[in-house]
Parts: C-alpha cells; structure tokens; sequence
C-alpha cells in the first residue's frame, strides 16, 4: 500500500508528484527550523544540547563540505548548494520508503534518472562555463606534443579521433549508472524489507530497517560524492 497512490488517484495526479513534493516540504519545514534555530541568541556560536535538527544538519553539511573542498578544490562553496540538495532530497526519500504505508520518490527510475540528468548537466555547465570551448579537451585524450605557432601554443592530440569515440558514449553513460544504481539499490532494500514485514515479527524486521537507514544514506553519500567527483573533474584543466 502507497499513502501517496491513493492520493493521487483521489486528486487525479501521479503519486511520484506528491511523494516529492512531501519531501521537498519535510526538507523545508527543517531548513526553517535550522534557520530559526541559528538566528537565536547565540544560534550561530553555541550549538543546541543533545541530538537536534540543527545539529545533525551541522554534522552533515560540515562532513560535505570537508569532502567538498577535497574533491572540488577551493572554490567548491559555488557548487554546494546543488550537491547538497541531491543529497538530503535523495536521503529523506530514500527513508521515506522505509516507512510502512507510503514510498519515496527514489523508488520511481523518472525520479532517479531526473536527478541523474541533473548533476550530469550542472557538472558539464561547470566545465564549460570554467573552460570555454576548450572542455572538448577533456574528450580528445593527452597532448602527445605541444608545437608552437605565430606566438601561440597548440596541444596536438594524435588520438583524438579514438578518444571521442570512446570518451563520449561513457560520458553519457554516466547517466545510466548514477540513475540505474539508486534505483536498483533502493528497490532492493526495500523489497527486502517488505518481505520480512510480512513473515514475522517486528523484531527481525527491526534488524533490516536499520540496515535499510544505512543503505539510504549510503546511496544519497555516493551520488552526491560522485556529482562532485565530476564537477572537480569538470574544473580541472585538460593535459
């Protein structure tokens, strides 16, 4: 049973649309409430006692941003708001699903593919917006030798023929393998979890789900990770 599917065909939309939008509103309603939290006295300096949104949001964005610097470089405070958004939307869906009675909208392959279609084109404007027309290096291979021109350096890059061939398809293939493995991902872990649901007692399904809790922020780390993995590559410089 889907909460979300029963809705949708009482108002007459998909229920993939009110599965994001639901998480889009929990990730809204916990920004605010970090925000409150922050504008407070002292918000911005003394972190709340205990275990609090604000401080499981702290922890998390710091732990990003950590990688993100590692992986991006210095300027990776540009980019992070798109990264960090694949991030907690992928991970509130993902947990969603293990909810009984409703479903995330990572279970959907339009949603996971939307996403990937998304960090595939951000990563490529990053490039294109760093390197001009000279992003098209990146697909052309290593400079075999360098001549020089009218005052003018040229890379010669003999395998570039070979290279584009190659180069391409597994560039675009990248859509593939970042949608196709959370959707794949997910689906299995929630499967599992269902079967046990309906074979025994709370106390083994107990066990998966909080498996489950792993895998789903498991899987929203490693998009996430791999959305920066692409855009440091985008940035760098081709040789």
């Amino acid at each position: 049973m889907n909460l979300f599917e029963t809705l949708g065909h009482a108002v007459h939309i998909p229920w993939i649309y009110l599965s994001a939008l639901f998480a889009a509103g929990l990730l809204f309603v916990a920004g605010l409430s970090v925000r409150r939290a922050v504008a407070g006295e002292h918000g911005g300096v003394v972190p709340d006692e205990g275990v609090t949104i604000r401080n499981v949001f702290e922890v998390v964005i710091e732990a990003l941003g950590d990688l993100g610097e590692t992986t991006i470089g210095e300027n990776w405070r540009a980019y992070f708001p798109v990264v960090g958004s694949i991030f907690f939307f992928v991970l509130v869906s993902n947990v969603m699903s293990l909810v009984p009675g409703i479903l995330g909208s990572t279970g959907d392959v339009n949603v996971t593919f939307a996403w990937a279609i998304i960090s595939f084109l951000v990563y490529n404007y990053v490039g294109i917006k760093q390197h001009g027309w000279k992003y098209i290096y990146q697909f052309m291979g290593p400079s075999i030798m360098n001549m020089e021109i009218g005052g003018k350096h040229y890379h010669v890059r003999l395998l570039a023929p070979v290279f584009l061939v190659l180069e391409i398809p597994l560039h675009f293939a990248r859509i593939l393998t970042l949608g196709i493995r959370l959707l794949a991902n997910m689906f299995a872990d929630h499967t599992v979890v269902l079967v046990w649901l309906g074979m025994v007692p709370l106390a083994v399904p107990a066990i998966f789900m909080g498996l489950g809790l792993l895998v789903s922020f498991l899987q929203a780390f490693v998009f996430a990770l791999l959305t920066m993995i692409y855009i440091g590559q985008a940035l760098e410089e081709p040789h």
